[in-house]
């Protein structure tokens, strides 16, 4: 009875030794498929449309002319007429230096010349009667011009002793008091001709032959649901090195209350428009280390081709080189398909 037990016990182990073995095999993983698989994917039909870059690009609202009141020659302010934040008109006295050495200098000088053309006429009288030589009359003449040589430079140093306002404008704040001494690196303040105002923006190397004099933009500043113009007045000379960049003067259409010098502007442009772009989709095009590639279907087979590009929008890319209207460009699955890939079109733009 006992060795039955023992028979039967074995014959059970058995059954779960050869039970767990069949388990393995069919759990065993499936060998992937070789050979001559298609991959699915979607293409689109090299064409040309109208196409066009629009750029957001920061901008700057300036002054129409703006510049630092400063006195060209040193001295006490006597008088003050600056009013901050007020339009004054071309030639207002704004500061007044003391003068009052300058006036006596002035009257001294005018007093010799005074004496100096009388000697000088009493020598051409003489000299007439042949009473003096004409070199006498000579330096009696040549002492009266001299006298007023100093005048007009006495004259001239009076004028410097009032600071005028260099054009129609709005004075900033002032930086001195009545009665301070200031020298010519002394800053009064600032005027600034904001009636008419400016714009400044920089451009790609590449769109500089397009920001011609003339041509209209549009901005947009913060706190404003509407949009601005500007027309171009002129740009740099010179593309900025470092950034490659080109600076673009515009000056602003009408005058807007909202709009304040300084203030930041988002100017948007339309550039590089071509009405006979070949496009593909941006996505499309894979970036290499030297070069930009597509993937061509031809055949029903993958083929690499180097490509050129121009302008793009948020969906397109132009292609200038390696493509021709009516190429079948693949558009999805680029990271699995390999040089001489079998593919299957599931969509076709």
């Amino acid at each position: 009875m006992k060795g039955l037990r023992w028979i039967a016990t074995g014959l059970l182990l058995s059954s779960v030794i050869i039970a767990c073995k069949d388990k393995k095999k069919e759990e065993k993983p499936a060998a992937p498929a070789r050979g001559n698989a298609s991959l699915q994917a979607d293409a689109f039909i090299v064409r040309t449309t109208s196409l066009s870059e629009n750029l957001e690009i920061p901008g700057n609202i300036l002054p129409y002319e703006q510049t630092e009141i400063r006195p060209e020659i040193s001295g006490r302010v006597v008088q003050l007429n600056i009013s901050e934040g007020s339009n004054v008109q071309k030639g207002t006295v704004l500061v007044k230096l003391f003068d009052g050495d300058l006036q006596a200098q002035l009257k001294k000088l005018q007093v010799q010349l005074q004496i100096s053309e009388k000697t000088a006429e009493r020598y051409k009288a003489l000299l007439k009667i042949n009473g003096v030589s004409q070199q006498e009359y000579d330096l009696s003449e040549l002492d009266a011009n001299n006298l007023r040589a100093d005048i007009d430079l006495v004259k001239v140093n009076i004028a410097k002793t009032e600071i005028r306002a260099p054009f129609n404008g709005r004075m900033g704040l002032r930086q001195i008091s009545l009665g301070a001494y200031i020298t010519p690196t002394t800053l009064i303040s600032t005027i600034s001709q904001v009636g008419q105002l400016k714009m400044e923006f920089s451009v790609p190397e590449k769109y500089s032959d397009e920001m011609r004099k003339g041509r209209n933009v549009t901005f947009t500043v913060a706190g404003a649901n509407q949009t601005f113009s500007a027309n171009i007045l002129a740009t740099e000379s010179v593309i900025e090195s470092n950034t490659r960049t080109l600076k673009v003067r515009t000056v602003i259409k009408g005058n807007n209350p909202l709009l304040v010098p300084g203030a930041f502007a988002k100017v948007g442009l339309q550039l590089g428009e071509n009405d006979e772009a070949l496009i593909v989709p941006t996505q499309a095009v894979i970036p290499q280390a030297r070069n930009k590639r597509v993937i061509l279907y031809r055949g029903g087979v993958a083929q690499f081709q180097d490509v050129t590009t121009g302008i793009r929008d948020s969906t397109f890319v132009q292609i200038t080189e390696g493509l021709k209207k009516g190429d079948t460009v693949v558009t999805t699955a680029l990271l699995s398909i390999r040089a001489g890939s079998k593919i299957k079109l599931s969509k076709v733009q």
